[in-house]
């Protein structure tokens, strides 16, 4: 089997580093034109457009998600660049950590505004104009980048975990109802992703003990993600719609 995205428009969120970057690396390399945003850091996201070489309409955008506003800005000035969005790949979010026994009541609101806005609210909001957009077209693909957190909980990240556990809900609510319009919604819900945000914690013992999760005595790779992230966007895999893949090694088990 070959996947070949040449003429596919591909959009990445947080697409200039870990999960993100190895996405647009893949999708770049596949042919794909390549549209990745971040929100802070541009010298990075400059280098990510760089290794993606010259050979596609490649674009970066800045975006900060969070902001309702900011989505429909960002399409709309996306859309007079590229005349079509043919797969979004929402892998942009936040990972607060607010223990419920240590820190002040502010803080803890804080960081539950913090994470819904950015992870299921911002992108709830890119789901909606893109699906639009893929409605007029009459098909495309959504891909959400979940995590094993939505299963079995994060005790120090109780936002993060419950954003993507809406984010699932979400997900197959909309598969139901754009399956009519020949555009399909998926999920792929990582365990620990070895990335340079987490080099240095799985460097450590702590480390060792995450790597012990799964019987392969290791974590997955960025790369392992945006594989199955291709395939999900690949010709033939609309069936798949609506289902959410574990992506674990097998550290974490449900029915």
């Amino acid at each position: 089997m070959t996947i070949d995205f040449t003429g596919k428009t591909v959009l990445i969120t947080g697409g200039s580093r870990g999960i993100g970057k190895a996405c647009a690396l893949l999708f770049a390399s596949l042919n794909a034109n390549v549209i990745i945003t971040y929100n802070t850091d541009q010298d990075t996201a400059e280098r990510t457009l760089t290794e993606l070489g010259h050979s596609g309409n490649h674009g970066l955008y800045q975006l900060n998600q969070s902001q309702p506003k900011n989505v429909e800005r960002f399409f709309n000035k996306v859309l007079q660049h590229y005349p079509q969005i043919d797969v979004l790949v929402n892998n942009a979010g936040v990972y607060i950590e607010h223990k419920i026994n240590e820190v002040t009541y502010e803080d803890w609101l804080q960081s539950w505004e913090d994470t819904i806005a950015t992870n299921l609210n911002g992108v709830a909001n890119l789901c909606f104009f893109a699906s639009r957009h893929m409605i007029h077209n009459g098909e495309g693909k959504i891909i959400n980048i979940s995590s094993r957190g939505a299963f079995r909980g994060e005790p120090d990240h109780p936002a993060y975990a419950a954003s993507k556990a809406g984010l699932n809900a979400m997900s197959q609510s909309l598969a139901v109802t754009l399956a009519p319009h020949e555009v399909s919604v998926h999920v792929i819900a990582p365990g620990f992703v070895e990335t340079d945000m987490t080099s240095e914690l799985l460097s450590s013992e702590a480390g060792e003990a995450i790597k012990k999760q799964s019987p392969y005595n290791r974590v997955a790779t960025a790369e392992e993600v945006a594989r199955l992230a291709a395939m999900y966007a690949s010709p033939g895999m609309e069936f798949t719609t609506a289902g959410i893949i574990d992506l674990n090694g097998a550290s974490y088990l449900r029915t």
